[in-house]
């Protein structure tokens, strides 16, 4: 586990063209952030306690047909005073991974209340959103459509791109192919960036 702060090149020595992404890991505590940036990081599953600060990890990945980069993960803790730290991981991020527990009902407005709190920050305007909805494997999980419903995420508006995956972080179904579709808006984002600085 580094502190993170001194990797922020993002380049393997003898691949220097690797692109380089610094992503934020949010949600509510016992969500399964850690579980998602271990299972990205090693591909296998890595017993956790909750995080009381925060994890940064440097990974590099290989997405397909997608090509390569270098994701510098912040996983940050959840607890509710751990909450307002959330601002800081996320100002100059590329990209946030909202984790929520798709079987925990009753907690799901609190996290469409803490989504929308940092979605809509003026830092994160534009900021693309990869929200995993975990734990799909087990049996009172809430489906697809009603995770999407009960976070709200139409209501995010037109300036934050986001995709809703279903995922199960434990065996790791879902979080490359969440991690492709957050890749591709990052990489739309940086170029629409680029074509608005040209037209100055």
């Amino acid at each position: 586990m580094g502190n993170g702060l001194s990797e922020q090149s993002g380049f393997i020595s003898n691949i220097p063209f690797l692109q380089s992404f610094h992503i934020a890991i949010l949600g509510l505590d016992s969500a399964g952030k850690t579980t998602v940036l271990y299972r990205l990081q090693f591909n296998e599953f890595v017993n956790t306690v909750p995080t009381k600060g925060f994890n940064a990890e440097k990974v590099k990945l290989s997405l397909g047909g997608h090509g390569a980069g270098t994701f510098h993960f912040w996983d940050v803790g959840g607890q509710e005073k751990l909450r307002p730290l959330w601002k800081s991981y996320t100002r100059c991020t590329d990209g946030i991974i909202f984790v929520v527990d798709s079987v925990d009902a009753e907690r799901m407005e609190e996290a469409k209340t803490e989504l929308h709190k940092i979605a809509k920050t003026s830092e994160n305007q534009g900021v693309p959103l990869l929200v995993v909805a975990n734990k799909q494997d087990l049996r009172h999980a809430l489906g697809l459509a009603e995770v999407e419903k009960l976070l709200a995420l139409k209501e995010l508006g037109p300036a934050t791109p986001w995709h809703l995956q279903p995922a199960c972080a434990i065996i790791g179904d879902g979080l490359r192919e969440g991690l492709e579709r957050l890749h591709d808006m990052i990489l739309k984002r940086r170029k629409a960036l680029r074509q608005q600085k040209k037209k100055r």
